[in-house]
């Protein structure tokens, strides 16, 4: 395997699997639930973004599924960890809170390029 496929698929491996690890959480954990509440947002909101998270991650590890598939759940990450800081600042959060989806977007932005890469 050569040097940028072990870079996508690891990167791509990171995101999967936090995606899939914080959609689990979404769906099971009281202290998640109680942070989407303290963040201003609805109960409906924890389900749905547990689902795409779930649908997104299957996306991208999964090598059937097309590149304009895959571009969305990409887009979608993105917008997930922007949104994320966003909201951890907006509640006063620690910097921490508001850093770590920032680290996480970097991440996707690496798989996203390796990707791009190993498809050319």
């Amino acid at each position: 395997m050569n040097k940028n496929k072990i870079i996508y698929w690891t990167t791509t491996g990171i995101i999967s699997a936090m995606m899939l690890f914080s959609a689990f959480s979404y769906l099971t954990d009281a202290n998640m639930k109680a942070a989407f509440v303290h963040l201003g947002f609805p109960d409906y909101f924890r389900i749905e973004l547990a689902i795409l998270k779930v649908l997104g991650a299957l996306a991208l590890i999964l090598p059937m599924v097309s590149d304009k598939i895959k571009s969305f759940a990409y887009f979608g990450f993105a917008l997930t960890f922007v949104s994320a800081s966003i909201a951890h600042y907006a509640s006063g959060d620690p910097i921490s809170a508001v850093v770590t989806p920032l680290v996480f977007l970097v991440i996707l932005g690496v798989s996203d390029t390796f990707y791009g890469k190993i498809k050319a």
